[in-house]
């Protein structure tokens, strides 16, 4: 490769300083043509034939063209830049840059530098815009459009499928890193895209992570990355149970009992949280349900009325054979017997006649006392526990304090009620 001259080494750096066209209604069209590069020219074979062939050689040159770093020598009798890119079938964009011009007159030893343009997707003024860059790297497309004083960045996102932007980010210099609170600068050898740089900087990014990729006033390419985390959040509130009351026969007007104890239900919330940097900027609820249904407590009160019986007079043989009982000792005159009258009756229905009756159901003894009214009449211990005498001494106090209805389907059976 031919060294160039400084004239033209001046003209190339006019790369890094052209402004390029900012078209945001643009769209991405595909490259218009495919170049060739003839570099099977050579030097042409010349005659030299008298004043003619004087004039012929003096118009013959030797050029350098250098098309996107490749590079020729060309032999040449054309007298501008476009014939001799014409001749070598060297198609120029719109928006290529061409140095010198394709009207300017060539001299021997001169230099033609051509530049591609590409367009690229960035962010210019906070706008997505398609924009011509001749620039090699991301950095130096960058700095062409800061240097013009608007603001300028390239995004990418690996969840987009665009994490390797359209051009190499940096070729031989610094990039600087800002990550999780975090600036590093990490020293790129070669030409490296902005995965070769995320991996030479050992950062990692996710599905949903944002890299935006801007430059310094020195054009050291700056990028930031930002954590976007997507995660699902579960919580649970509890049900209260409700109280259901219902009335029933089955008890007297007064009494109650629980049926069913209560218990709550619980109900769960699934929610989409958003982090940006590991803060929470919004949350979106995606389902609520009723995990465990609440179970109501029941409760029964009575709606049958209390007797009032008064218990029938002794007849006259009823009084001998009470005396009897006294003098054989089966009794006691105050009517403790249960082998006769209303009394034996009553017994044998409530417990067949058994005063050690327990069943396991909570009532006990002749008369199927429960505990907690044989202790509010004054017995002690089981009343299955206690004597016959003993056991009909408190019914009679229980009966002369509430009445027949505390044996009511035995009371009714008998005609006492």
């Amino acid at each position: 490769m031919s060294t160039p001259s400084s004239e033209h080494v001046d003209s190339t750096e006019e790369l890094d300083a052209v402004d390029q066209t900012h078209r945001p209604e643009a769209e991405s069209p595909a490259r218009p043509r495919r170049r060739r590069f003839a570099l099977a020219a050579g030097i042409a074979a010349v005659l030299v034939l008298g004043g003619a062939g004087a004039a012929v050689a003096a118009a013959h040159k030797t050029v350098q063209v250098d098309v996107d770093g490749q590079t020729a020598s060309i032999s040449t009798f054309a007298g501008d830049v476009g014939n001799v890119l014409d001749a070598e079938g060297i198609t120029v964009g719109e928006h290529d840059l061409v140095v010198p011009a394709v009207d300017e007159a060539l001299s021997e030893g001169d230099q033609i530098v051509v530049r591609s343009a590409e367009q690229v997707l960035m962010n210019v003024d906070g706008n997505p815009s398609q924009v011509w860059t001749v620039g090699d790297t991301a950095a130096q497309a960058l700095a062409t459009i800061t240097a013009s004083g608007r603001d300028a960045e390239m995004t990418a996102s690996r969840s987009e499928g665009r994490l390797a932007l359209a051009l190499p980010l940096v070729a031989d210099g610094e990039v600087i890193f800002k990550v999780d609170g975090d600036r590093r600068v990490v020293l790129i050898d070669g030409v490296a895209d902005l995965q070769t740089a995320l991996l030479q900087a050992e950062i990692t990014v996710d599905d949903d992570d944002r890299v935006r990729v801007s430059t310094k006033a020195d054009g050291t390419p700056v990028v930031t990355i930002t954590r976007i985390d997507v995660e699902k959040d579960r919580r649970t509130e509890s049900i209260d149970y409700d109280t259901v009351e219902r009335g029933t026969a089955d008890l007297y007007i007064g009494q109650e009992r629980v049926v069913t104890e209560g218990t709550d239900g619980e109900r769960t919330f699934v929610s989409m949280n958003y982090s940006v940097d590991g803060e929470v900027i919004s949350s979106r609820l995606i389902t609520s349900s009723v995990t465990t249904k609440p179970e109501d407590r029941v409760v029964e009160h009575g709606t049958t009325e209390r007797p009032v019986v008064t218990a029938p007079a002794p007849s006259s043989s009823s009084s001998s054979e009470s005396s009897d009982d006294s003098d054989s000792g089966s009794g006691s005159s105050g009517g403790g017997s249960t082998s006769s009258g209303v009394w034996a009756a009553l017994a044998q229905c409530e417990s067949g006649g058994n005063p050690s009756t327990n069943t396991g159901n909570g009532y006990y003894g002749l008369y199927q006392f429960s505990l907690g009214t044989w202790q509010s009449l004054g017995g002690s211990g089981l009343p299955s526990e206690a004597s016959a005498a003993e056991q009909t001494r408190l019914a009679q106090a229980l009966q002369a304090r509430s009445g027949w209805g505390q044996w009511p389907a035995c009371a009714a059976k008998l005609g006492l009620l």
